[in-house]
């Protein structure tokens, strides 16, 4: 039966221009980052691009692989928990905005393959995505030719880019819980954006550790500050955001 939901899911996909402006906005994200190591790289040349110049390079930045490498490891953590936020909005709230969900609930289908399914799929859809911006991250990072680049550092900066989308994966159930309980696509990706304005902001608290959102950014920042008792916090967060959404669905009153 999942392989039939999921096969469903992709389908509704085949034609939608949504996965196309997802991988759009990710992808434009390494570019903005390389942008800003050019200029650093090339202060004489930026002078011409006056005040963007003077930001670049009052902001501290380097332009070295490990750098460039960590940024790239920010944009799959934070992009994790807004856009794929959205991804999860968007698989959940379309039946509510296509008035299909009525026939979707009806189908003598378990509900809970239904949130599986789209899980599946989103978790399909947001490793295309995390792979698409570290092979990028690699191309721009040759054409840049940043000092530090060798194949022990790409390899590790390919991993912790993974490795931070993996980690915001675990967070956004909660999202498509909002999304079925509201019936409604954009309340879910004001949570999303939320939960990652809530991340930054309680970061740098002493509550980081116990704080899922904070998790995903700090483990972006620096994979050791990875505890067992953050793991415990991101499986609970995704058991309780898995199952909330199930039972949302078999006992709320759904249309």
């Amino acid at each position: 039966m999942m392989a039939q939901v999921v096969a469903a899911e992709f389908l509704k996909l085949k034609r939608s221009v949504v996965p196309w402006v997802t991988l759009g906005v990710m992808l434009l994200a390494p570019c903005g980052i390389a942008l800003f190591m050019w200029i650093v790289q090339h202060p004489e040349t930026a002078a011409t691009l006056g005040l963007l110049g003077t930001k670049a390079n009052l902001a501290g930045l380097e332009a070295t692989w490990p750098a460039f490498s960590g940024y790239l490891a920010m944009v799959a953590g934070g992009g994790g928990l807004g856009l794929l936020g959205f991804v999860l909005a968007y698989l959940f709230g379309r039946e509510y905005a296509d008035g299909t969900a009525k026939n979707m609930l009806a189908l003598p289908v378990g509900r809970h393959w239904f949130v599986l399914g789209k899980l599946t799929v989103a978790l399909v859809w947001w490793a295309v995505l995390a792979v698409a911006v570290a092979a990028e991250g690699l191309l721009l990072g040759w054409v840049l030719d940043l000092p530090d680049r060798t194949p022990g550092a790409m390899a590790l900066a390919v991993g912790t880019t993974l490795l931070a989308a993996g980690i915001s994966f675990l967070v956004v159930p909660l999202t498509a819980w909002v999304t079925v309980a509201t019936r409604s696509a954009l309340g879910a990706v004001a949570f999303a954006f939320g939960t990652l304005l809530l991340g930054d902001l309680l970061g740098h608290t002493g509550w980081a550790e116990w704080t899922p959102w904070s998790i995903v950014l700090l483990a972006a920042e620096d994979a050791t500050m990875l505890t067992w008792a953050s793991v415990a916090v991101l499986v609970a967060t995704f058991v309780v955001g898995t199952m909330v959404t199930i039972l949302q669905l078999e006992y709320a009153d759904n249309p």
